[in-house]
């Protein structure tokens, strides 16, 4: 059974940046293709950006494009979401996702079969 561990969710300031890390273990990271979720109180479950299992392949969502940006290494098998100009909008709890699907990726959250526990990212002067 897959393991995905995230970390890096803290409180940051308006325009802050954060790193947030998904360590996958008890399989290999290039079998998978990754996304990263997130969801707000009372809100559903939103994707944010996902990566194909070689990392050909990203998608954005709208409203992170630009500040955010995906990425992967494979050999310490860790997906990472670098957030840059992070807003108060931009709070939630965060969660990575592994597919088997390994051609390309999605941002419906059906489309992943593992997912980590999640870690909260609160964005607030």
């Amino acid at each position: 059974q897959l393991q995905l561990v995230e970390s890096g969710g803290e409180l940051v300031q308006p325009g802050g940046s954060l790193r947030l890390s998904c360590a996958v273990s008890r399989s290999t990271l290039d079998y998978y293709a990754m996304g990263w979720f997130r969801q707000a109180p009372g809100k559903e479950r939103e994707g944010v950006s996902c990566i194909s299992s070689r990392g050909g392949v990203t998608n954005y969502a709208d409203s992170v494009k630009g500040r955010f940006t995906i990425s992967r290494d494979n050999a310490k098998n860790t997906v990472y979401l670098q957030m840059n100009s992070l807003k108060p909008e931009d709070t939630a709890v965060y969660y990575c996702a592994a597919s088997i699907r390994r051609a390309g990726c999605s941002l419906v959250w059906s489309w992943y079969d593992y997912w980590g526990q999640g870690t909260q990212v609160t964005v607030s002067s």
